[in-house]
């Protein structure tokens, strides 16, 4: 019996294990299953993608030079008359015209051995570059575009390239939102160049924010000029306003790693200017920030950009060998609004901006009426080139050492244009973009592609950077009232 009793606990610790593995082998039969996403998120990286080919519009190396690097390993045709087109930029020394010969440069060097036959590879990770010929119009694209336009060809390549390539995604990409609507009617599939592109564009329009906070903080501040009071989610020099839980007392702050600062306005005198709301003494306080070498300035027209610029820029600059800063460039992109055209202008450089630095010169033309001492200031600074009207054009190659450097309509410039010009400051600089995402002039830019809203985007929560947006016009009732209603 024993025995018997023996073999019988020996057979039932064997079901119990049989068991045992079962619910082992279930379990692990589950956690496989849970694993299977992850094998499915392997197969659609970059390196397993179904490759696509992009046809470039004209627009695309005008914007970038070196745009053929974007597209990770898909492939890229270029037509021949885009090459064509670019011909005429070759000479001159604004941005676009020194981008096309980069990218022309380029071009060169990759054909230079083996030309485009066949494509060429663009390098490592890289796709197909070809450089594809005029096409005869096809009779659909013939019988919708009309008249024969470089528009239209590059539009019929893409369509020929469509119909060859069936069984891949064929887009053109295009800064011209004329080109993608007419692709797009046709049934090709387009899309603006998104490389450097801002996805979310909201933080630009973003209000000063009040936060409630007790009595003891409020008076704290006042009494220290500066708090312990980390606030989640804050950016280095994000500006707050501070309101009393419970009564009217209030104070401006700036955060900056967990701690409050006071900002006065009663601190804020430059050149005769002060502050006349919270968002110009955000502005101006960190105008004067010695710790701050990148300041952008966002707001409508009227509502101080240029005049806190240019009061802060003369403040730090009128103490001579004891001034923060050596010498003051105003500058801004030339573009013609409208019909706009004045033609040749006679002159240097300095001559050929002066009649698109108008709201310059009202602002400088004010500062000097506050006071005889601002008058001669500004006119000892012009004759003796502490200050002066900078051409963007002639930026690159430069290194500018111990300037307080101000351009004005940053949103027209690229992203391209503005790693141009923020590269080129030395020790002791001071870049200051000022501009309006609202009022774009480039026919090839929005609010999310444009140079300002991208260093905005990049810069945002670097120590040495403040970006404050500008909401209450300060002109006169009746141009906020315009900016309102009209």
């Amino acid at each position: 019996m024993q025995e018997e009793d023996g073999n019988a606990n020996s057979t039932s610790k064997v079901k119990v294990a049989v068991k045992k593995v079962a619910r082992s082998t279930k379990k692990n039969v589950v956690k496989v299953a849970v694993k299977k996403p992850n094998v499915l998120r392997k197969k659609t990286t970059s390196k397993n993608k179904v490759k696509k080919i992009f046809v470039l519009d004209t627009n695309v190396p005008l914007h970038d030079p070196n745009c053929l690097r974007c597209f990770e390993n898909n492939d890229i045709i270029i037509p021949l008359v885009v090459i064509q087109e670019l011909d005429p930029f070759k000479k001159g020394s604004d941005t676009i015209n020194l981008n096309a010969r980069s990218f022309l440069r380029q071009l060169d060097k990759i054909s230079s051995k083996e030309g485009f036959n066949g494509g060429v590879s663009l390098g490592r990770g890289l796709g197909i570059l070809k450089v594809v010929l005029n096409q005869p119009y096809s009779e659909f694209i013939k019988a919708q575009l009309y008249p024969e336009s470089v528009d239209n060809s590059i539009i019929n390549i893409a369509y020929d390239i469509k119909q060859k390539n069936i069984n891949t995604e064929v887009v053109l990409v295009s800064k011209d939102v004329n080109v993608l609507v007419k692709a797009r009617s046709l049934g090709i599939a387009a899309q603006d160049f998104r490389f450097e592109k801002v996805d979310n564009v909201d933080f630009l329009s973003e209000e000063i924010k009040t936060i409630k906070v007790s009595e003891s903080i409020i008076d704290s501040i006042y009494e220290n000029r500066e708090v312990l009071y980390a606030i989640k989610g804050a950016t280095v020099n994000q500006n707050y306003i501070l309101k009393c839980n419970h009564g009217n007392k209030t104070a401006m702050a700036v955060h900056q790693e967990g701690i409050l600062k006071l900002i006065k306005k009663d601190d804020l005198w430059a050149f005769s200017v002060k502050p006349n709301n919270a968002e110009q003494s955000f502005a101006m306080n960190a105008l004067l920030d010695p710790d701050i070498s990148i300041v952008t300035i966002e707001g409508e027209a009227g509502t101080g950009k240029t005049l806190a610029a240019l009061a802060t820029a003369f403040e730090q600059t009128k103490k001579g060998k004891n001034s923060k800063y050596g010498k003051i460039f105003f500058a801004r992109k030339i573009i013609s609004v409208g019909a706009a055209e004045i033609g040749f202008l006679p002159g240097d450089a300095q001559d050929k901006m002066n009649p698109f630095m108008g709201g310059m010169l009202d602002n400088l033309e004010y500062l000097e009426s506050l006071s005889d001492k601002n008058a001669t200031i500004v006119l000892e600074f012009k004759n003796k080139n502490i200050f002066s009207v900078e051409a963007l054009g002639f930026i690159r190659g430069r290194s500018l050492r111990n300037i307080f450097f101000i351009i004005d309509e940053a949103q027209n410039l690229t992203p391209h244009e503005v790693k141009t010009i923020v590269s080129r400051a030395g020790m002791g600089t001071k870049i200051v973009l000022i501009g309006d995402t609202h009022q774009i002039d480039s026919p090839f830019l929005n609010e999310s592609s444009n140079g300002f809203s991208y260093l905005i985007d990049k810069f945002r929560g670097q120590p040495i950077y403040s970006h404050i947006h500008l909401v209450k016009g300060e002109r006169s009732p009746l141009a906020e009232l315009a900016g309102k209603l009209l």
